[in-house]
């Protein structure tokens, strides 16, 4: 397969592209998989060898605690279109595991491939450099809203951040998304209790903001979501650069 057109658009949306780019970009081998909830994607420790990309449902990154079997900590999620590991291609291993979040589909490309579009493609190279800065921004605004947002305002915040990222690349319309989390994973990405979890996605519904059935969650209200959620997408970098 060739690299996912998901991703295209991630970088589209940031940056010109030239025709070299995107003909660069879509004649990268890929091997796609399929992975069930749970599953290890991408094992830490390990010594890479390739990349992985979102290309259907979310992946999570996940820390186990030290001295706490059974225990994590969840320190993103991603989306169709996002590299879940680029900075395992310069580093020895990961830190942490990638795991699946309901039923995924990814594409592994292989560093050879990335090296050769690194040696030969210079602006491609700023934006592989560019993908993990974005990634680092996400990890610094989820501090952020961890530390000033209380529980409804802080789920809210995850929601208008997730439809972004999805409807910046056409995974998401309408104000309609999927989001297949758990209630506990949920939990474990805001870092609360399953029951100050339940509360948050009760208030948010009881104040017309969302409608969530199972894995569906439709904003009713984006402009009043966003307001509670304090939510600036600046950080997604979703303007194009001007040079």
């Amino acid at each position: 397969m060739a690299i996912t057109e998901y991703f295209v658009r991630y970088l589209q949306r940031r940056d010109l592209l030239s025709e070299s780019d995107i003909a660069c970009l879509r004649t990268i081998p890929t091997l796609h998989a399929r992975f069930r909830p749970g599953e290890v994607i991408v094992p830490r420790g390990r010594l890479a060898t390739r990349s992985c990309m979102m290309l259907r449902g979310m992946a999570a990154r996940q820390h186990e605690l030290a001295g706490r079997p059974g225990e994590r900590v969840i320190t993103a999620l991603h989306v169709p279109g996002d590299f879940v590991d680029l900075h395992g291609f310069v580093l020895a291993g990961l830190e942490h595991d990638v795991v699946s979040v309901g039923e995924s589909e990814v594409e592994f490309v292989d560093h050879a491939d990335l090296r050769r579009v690194t040696q030969e493609f210079p602006h491609l190279t700023r934006l592989l450099w560019m993908a993990t800065v974005i990634d680092a921004a996400i990890h610094r605004q989820w501090l952020v809203a961890a530390a000033s947002l209380r529980s409804s305002a802080h789920l809210a915040h995850l929601l208008c951040e997730l439809y972004t990222r999805l409807a910046s690349v056409g995974a998401a319309q309408d104000h309609r998304f999927v989001l297949p989390l758990l209630q506990k994973e949920l939990a474990d990405i805001l870092g609360y209790t399953s029951i100050h979890v339940n509360r948050a996605v009760r208030d948010l519904r009881a104040g017309g903001l969302i409608r969530w059935t199972g894995g569906e969650v439709q904003i009713l209200d984006w402009s009043r979501l966003a307001r509670l959620a304090r939510f600036d997408p600046e950080y997604l970098e979703l303007d194009r650069v001007r040079r």
